[in-house]
């Protein structure tokens, strides 16, 4: 097996850990450039983003033909991971969920007139994007099948009524991705339209307070009353919204996988510097046996997530939907990040538990990792029903064709 990355790649990674560290890392460390949510501020971000647009580091992930850089998943887990050595990394690069996301499922389903109007204006970073499909109990959650919110058609429009919530970025998105019934068929039931913030019928019901910090936008609660749209805001076809769930989710959860990993190694960092210079009872932290097997375990907890991360980034630029891959990196990714930040903090004592390193932040933000994006017992339920499905082939290695 080939785990050498092309020099293409390797180029990316590099420029973009060197932009992190000498760009992203001062604006991080000063706090009158965050707002109030705990994210960076317009000003800081806007600057640095022209720069990282000026250096060809602007969306990775999107084609070139569509004003991205073209690499694939493989090459995104590369780079994502590098981006967030920061806290701020990922959305300096357009590389942010729910954008990074957005942007990728419109490449792939939108129309020709969709992707000038609805895709080109976030690749341009002119815009910010939310994908409403999560709702209130007992609507639709890990489990589309129960999405209450309808499109009834009406002539040659839809109407939608129904209640987002947790929709992530909403409060500043301009264009939306919204999920709503069309018909009660339990496979293509649901359709998936586009929406902008100023088209009337709806309205943010309120920013949900959430314990960590939070995302350009928040995490808002939207309710959808009489909204009309035309048909041509339909992506990808009436009664496919599960196919678009599908193609949107999996390549998203994964990215996330990619960018936690940056900020586990972030954590691991952190902790061995201090570790190096904090002397107790005669002896170096760093030096004690205890300190040591922790580290070593996140060492080790950190390569196998960039294992799982990275065969589930080969398999979907195979073609496939990596479903089981994706899930065993979600599980252990998001696991891992929380663990990371929680022995990175125990280490550094009270410093750590304080706001003089950003690993209160990302111990606050790593809980919902195992959460977003389906929780872990959702993807352990799934993972048991592919191999019980296929208990012959669930560990098979794919075979060269060569």
């Amino acid at each position: 097996m080939d785990f050498t990355i092309s020099p293409e790649i390797e180029d990316y990674r590099a420029r973009i850990a060197a932009f992190v560290d000498s760009r992203i890392l001062p604006v991080e460390g000063h706090r009158s450039l965050w707002d109030e949510h705990g994210n960076i501020g317009r000003a800081a971000l806007t600057d640095l983003r022209a720069q990282a647009r000026d250096q060809g580091l602007w969306c990775l992930q999107v084609s070139k033909e569509n004003g991205g850089q073209g690499l694939g998943k493989v090459g995104m887990a590369v780079c994502y991971e590098a981006m967030n050595r920061s806290i701020f990394g990922p959305v300096v690069f357009n590389a942010a969920a729910p954008d990074d996301g957005n942007m990728m499922v419109l490449e792939k389903a939108a129309t020709e007139a969709q992707k000038e109007r609805w895709l080109a204006p976030i690749v341009a970073g002119s815009v910010s994007s939310a994908f409403a499909m999560t709702e209130p109990s007992p609507g639709g959650g890990s489990d589309p099948g129960m999405m209450r919110t309808r499109a009834e058609k009406r002539g040659d429009r839809y109407v939608l009524t129904g209640r987002k919530w947790f929709i992530t970025g909403a409060e500043d998105a301009a264009h939306f991705i919204v999920m709503a019934r069309t018909s009660d068929d339990p496979r293509r039931g649901l359709t998936a339209f586009l929406h902008h913030r100023d088209d009337p019928g709806w309205r943010i019901e309120r920013r949900i307070p959430i314990m960590g910090p939070e995302e350009h936008g928040g995490h808002c609660e939207i309710v959808y009353d009489g909204m009309e749209l035309p048909a041509d805001r339909i992506l990808l076809g009436e009664g496919q919204g599960l196919k678009l769930t599908q193609m949107r989710l999996g390549p998203a959860r994964l990215t996330h996988c990619m960018r936690w990993l940056g900020l586990a190694k972030r954590c691991t960092e952190i902790a061995r510097d201090y570790a190096g210079s904090r002397t107790g009872f005669g002896i170096r932290l760093g030096d004690r046996e205890s300190t040591q097997i922790k580290m070593g375990d996140l060492a080790m907890g950190i390569e196998i997530g960039r294992l799982l991360v990275m065969k589930a980034a080969w398999t979907l630029d195979q073609g496939d939907f990596a479903r089981q891959e994706v899930s065993m990196a979600k599980i252990h990714v998001a696991n891992l990040l929380h663990k990371a930040a929680d022995v990175a903090i125990q280490i550094n004592g009270a410093r750590g538990y304080s706001t003089d390193t950003v690993l209160e932040w990302i111990y606050r933000y790593a809980r919902q990792a195992r959460l977003v994006d389906g929780a872990d017992e959702v993807h352990q339920m799934v993972l048991n029903r592919l191999q019980a499905d296929n208990p012959d082939g669930f560990w098979t290695w794919p075979v060269s064709t060569a």
